[in-house]
């Protein structure tokens, strides 16, 4: 397995954000995790990238503790909000600046923009903008794809389909199925279930903090989830 959690808790104001006793996502798995605002889904992602610290458990990549061991940061691409971004750099230079940090040549960085062109749409690259003057949703495809850039073992992806358009959302969909193609572990995040449904094999309904269902997805799993949500 690539990820396993034990009896992981996070803890803010007396309050519990986190509570989850225990589980494991394998390698080359697309997996959707589910909940509405507060059910801490992004408290999970931020343990997962060792952002916070856990009050109880521990998150394991490939069996070592994040909190201790940095080797998941060279297979593992996150992005969760625009605090990822260097928000006075362009596109171009961020990119760049994620290619040298992590030894990717200057041809080879130019081949791995290529998959993104279309998901762009003629918005982001040779503007002559900075990060911070780009619109929510742009901003938000240069994070998601500075996070394939090094091509992952690992791909974490909190609301990836947040302030796109139609269109984007459709190729960035097909992006993500190519990308799990190639036996990439995909942890997506997302109020659409729609989306979620569609793209990931298997869901993870989270309840303030604690996992309600996890469950490979069948073709009543939609239906399911639009049950539990209107209740």
């Amino acid at each position: 397995m690539l990820i396993e959690i034990k009896n992981l808790k996070k803890i803010y104001n007396q309050k519990t954000v986190v509570d989850i006793p225990s589980l494991s996502i394998n390698e080359g798995e697309l997996i959707g995790l589910v909940g509405n605002n507060g059910a801490g889904k992004t408290t999970l992602f931020r343990l997962f990238l060792n952002l916070i610290r856990a009050d109880d458990g521990v998150v394991l990549s490939k069996g070592n503790d994040v909190s201790k061991d940095d080797n998941w940061k060279s297979y593992t691409g996150s992005y969760l909000d625009e605090g990822f971004l260097i928000d006075y750099l362009t596109p171009e230079e961020y990119f760049q600046f994620i290619a040298e940090i992590n030894n990717i040549s200057q041809s080879t960085l130019v081949e791995r923009i290529k998959p993104f062109k279309e998901i762009f749409n003629d918005e982001v690259l040779n503007k002559g903008k900075y990060i911070r003057d780009l619109s929510k949703g742009n901003k938000n495809k240069v994070g998601i794809a500075a996070a394939m850039l090094i091509q992952p073992e690992l791909l974490i992806l909190d609301e990836p389909f947040a302030n796109l358009d139609p269109t984007t959302q459709i190729r960035l969909k097909k992006l993500i199925s190519e990308i799990k193609a190639r036996d990439v572990t995909i942890i997506i995040s997302s109020h659409d279930l729609n989306h979620v449904t569609e793209v990931c094999d298997r869901i993870i309904l989270l309840e303030k903090g604690i996992v309600i269902k996890d469950s490979e997805k069948t073709e009543g799993t939609l239906k399911e989830l639009e049950n539990y949500f209107t209740v």
